[in-house]
């Protein structure tokens, strides 16, 4: 099972902890040209606010210039003027020009990382995809790169900013003012940052609860729609849509209690910040009266503190949405730190397949303790046989399909391809050897000419074409006015079920593995149909090692041999006619499936 989502009491991971998760993205060894665009997006920054704090000065000589008793110098009072707007210009160019510089960073930290985790989803068991919703998994990715982008913004374009200006105001007012505006400006500060930590703290946790009622609904809202065909069949729709407006309801209840609580944090952050400005401009007027400062230096001030506002101002959202970001990064990395079950053996090597060979030597397997599905199952396949293997539902016949491509690992016993363990080997070399045709055939929403080719990477239309007339859909593909291009929609649900399946018989033979899975392959098919691919199909087995899953006994009667399973044991074993004559399950099954033909036929 995956990391669960983290606990309301559970710690938000430090900022300087998280930076480390995805600093090698955002200083990549292996591009040294990003590296060059972080440096110079940096000295953009410093240039940023150079200027930034020239404006005040210029903005201060203009009015001491203005000042009745001040001998006139429009002259000069107009070069300050220019000065000032010209420091305002270059402010906000060397901001944009440094946004140029950096959004390439960005997003390249986010396309590296977004692609480490899709190989990593793709790289866990499928035990893992089995117990997780789509939805929620893609929301998690969609928030988590989402904040990536904010994160690494922010905390190099506003945290790291402020602190330099913070820093060379406190040097000008010691230097202009005296020590005390200086302290006065930093316990502002540290008292505007310990109010803003603590609201948040407590904002958190609204946060984090409407997050995981944002991820529930979405998730509701995708398994429905995924499965609207069976909300069709039972007349669910109301059902569906009650279930979905409660969760969205939770939901708003939530975001509401979440934007409520912004607001204390807004009415006190602008209470902090202006007593500060209160306080620092009595001074310099106090200090005014007394010849101490100029009328400019009240401007100065005036200007400076304004200026340093801003960014605090923006600092309160800035730290909401880093806090925030955190929650959702933490998510996504836990996604990353899921452990994969199924792991190749250090310098495992490839799979050699010559003859096809397969065996199943005393194999245990069971989904979890509660569930034990196979107890010392015994199979052999000579090379270039046909194998069927039949019995009840829940007997263990698709396990064994999902055991042969390594899906999951045996807990006893071992599973051998020409003398090798399957488990020493590397699973692509593995999968690269064996393919199938599942009796639930899902495509990918795209054409049919994509899902066919989808069997072998590079096949030529030449070999789609003699794929899809093995399948027996060369026909209906070209008979449609968009032929290969004709989309399928989500799972292939415009197709019907022998045409889906029909497409996954094609995708197999072009694939043209040297070991055969049939899972039920021609169980959603018209008889007709299902006799000119059942040809079709044992033309194929004859050239490679096949194992036939079924429950419609009339489609393995020509198997080499037949195995029965029941409750994950192998009942009985041999080939058609001596099993009909032993008169045991199988012979009950066939019986049972004939009068059920009988009474179709009547």
């Amino acid at each position: 099972m995956p990391p669960e989502p983290p606990a309301d009491d559970q710690p938000i991971p430090p900022i300087l902890a998280t930076l480390r998760r995805f600093l090698k993205y955002l200083w990549p060894a292996d591009a040294p040209a990003l590296r060059r665009r972080v440096v110079v997006s940096l000295v953009f920054v410093l240039l940023g606010k150079a200027t930034s704090l020239v404006m005040p000065f210029a903005y201060k000589g203009v009015i001491d210039r203005m000042t009745p008793g001040m001998e006139p110098a429009v002259g000069l009072a107009i070069a300050l003027v220019a000065a000032y707007a010209g420091a305002r210009f270059a402010s906000v160019m060397f901001d944009n020009i440094r946004n140029v510089a950096f959004e390439r960073v960005g997003q390249e930290a986010t396309r590296r990382l977004t692609e480490h985790l899709f190989g990593h989803l793709h790289q866990l068991s499928l035990r893992f995809h089995l117990n997780r919703k789509t939805g929620a998994v893609t929301k998690i990715i969609e928030r988590g790169t989402k904040s990536i982008d904010v994160m690494l913004y922010f905390l190099l374009f506003n945290i790291a900013p402020t602190v330099i200006e913070l820093t060379a105001v406190c040097v000008i007012f010691f230097f202009k003012f005296g020590a005390g505006i200086v302290g006065l400006t930093l316990v502002m500060v540290v008292l505007y940052i310990w109010f803003t930590r603590t609201v948040t703290e407590w904002r958190t946790k609204l946060r984090r609860d409407m997050v995981d009622l944002d991820t529930t609904a979405y998730a509701h809202a995708v398994d429905s729609l995924l499965n609207f065909e069976t909300v069709k069949y039972f007349n669910a729709e109301a059902r569906e849509q009650a279930r979905f407006s409660k969760a969205v309801s939770t939901y708003a209840d939530a975001a509401v209690k979440s934007e409520n609580s912004l607001a204390l944090l807004n009415v006190g952050q602008a209470l902090i910040t202006n007593l500060m400005m209160a306080g620092a401009m009595g001074y310099t007027v106090w200090g005014w009266s007394r010849n101490m400062f100029t009328t400019g230096d009240v401007v100065l001030v005036n200007t400076l503190l304004a200026q340093l506002f801003r960014p605090l101002d923006l600092l309160g959202m800035v730290y909401r949405n880093i806090r925030q970001g955190l929650i959702d990064m933490e998510a996504m990395f836990a996604l990353i730190d899921t452990p994969t079950d199924i792991a190749d053996a250090p310098n495992a090597p490839l799979l050699q397949v010559e003859a096809g060979e397969v065996r199943f030597e005393n194999v245990h397997f069971g989904y979890g303790p509660d569930r034990q599905i196979l107890h010392g199952v015994d199979i052999h396949i000579p090379p270039g046989r046909t194998l069927a293997i039949v019995g009840p539902s829940g007997a263990g016949k698709s396990t064994i399909a999902r055991l042969l491509f390594r899906f999951y690992d045996v807990q006893g016993g071992r599973i051998l391809i020409d003398g090798q363990d399957i488990s020493t080997v590397t699973q692509v070399s593995l999968r690269e050897q064996i393919g199938i045709v599942p009796q639930d055939t899902v495509l990918f929403n795209d054409t049919i000419g994509y899902n066919v080719a989808y069997g072998r990477a590079g096949a030529t239309e030449d070999e789609i074409e003699a794929a899809m007339r093995g399948a027996a859909i060369a026909g209906f593909v070209h008979a449609m006015p968009q032929g290969l291009n004709t989309r399928v929609g989500e799972r292939g649900l415009k197709l019907s079920g022998g045409e889906k399946q029909r497409v996954a018989i094609a995708r197999t033979l072009l694939k043209n593995p040297p070991i055969l899975i049939l899972d039920e392959a021609t169980s959603a098919l018209d008889s007709r149909t299902e006799a000119d691919i059942q040809a079709t199909l044992n033309t194929i087995a004859q050239r490679r090692t096949t194992i036939i899953i079924a429950h419609r006994l009339s489609t393995v009667v020509d198997a080499d041999e037949i195995i029965v399973l029941e409750a994950g044991r192998v009942a009985e074993q041999g080939r058609h006619t001596a099993l009909l004559a032993r008169g045991g399950l199988y012979a009950a099954m066939w019986a049972r499936q004939a009068s059920e033909r009988e009474v179709e036929e009547a």
